[in-house]
């Protein structure tokens, strides 16, 4: 039976710490920390986005931080093995200090982005009246454009386009249009 000290010991280094990935493999970290680690708990939340390219509108699913997970585990105990698990590039510190995530802020972002395989936030960028916006589709691809209003019920919006030395109002989707300066923007 294990004594009281080595018990203590054993809670104050279990807990929730920040792992640090290989680029875009967050979530074969993950579950290579789940499977080979034999770790309890890793948290990977996801977003998936929609962002223009050369071939137009694409959905992209990324880590919600990008090169970092979460794991809960015993860092006296497991340490070696999550740094040695497939696609893991080591456990952040700061020189021999290894911070602890506290577990109520590792329960609110798993309220916010559920943990079920197939699911991920959606997030889509909002504009408004006055946005600057830049066209992604059709003849005026890459002019940057204003907002004039929001058309109700579509996903429509008119925009200010100057036309032959004039300035006039066209309508076109939302799905025409990004935002510049978007963190996740163009490819």
């Amino acid at each position: 039976m294990p004594d009281s000290e080595e018990t203590d010991r054993h809670e104050e280094d279990t807990g929730w710490f920040c792992v640090r990935t290989k680029p875009k493999c967050e979530h074969l970290a993950a579950r290579n920390l789940l499977g080979y680690a034999n770790l309890d708990e890793v948290f990977c939340p996801r977003i998936r986005y929609e962002k223009s390219t050369q071939r137009g509108k694409v959905w992209f699913v990324e880590a919600l931080f990008p090169g970092y997970i979460f794991a809960r585990f015993d860092l006296g105990k497991d340490l070696r093995a999550v740094n040695a698990s497939s696609n893991v590039t080591g456990v952040l510190r700061f020189s021999d200090f290894y911070p602890k995530i506290n577990h109520d802020y590792i329960e609110e972002l798993r309220a916010e982005f559920p943990e079920e395989e197939n699911e991920v936030r959606i997030i889509k960028p909002e504009i408004k009246e006055g946005d600057e916006v830049v066209l992604t589709e059709g003849a005026m691809t890459g002019m940057t454009t204003t907002v004039t209003r929001l058309l109700s019920g579509q996903d429509r919006v008119r925009v200010l386009l100057e036309w032959l030395g004039e300035e006039r109002e066209a309508e076109v989707s939302l799905e025409s249009l990004s935002v510049p300066g978007e963190i996740r923007g163009k490819i």
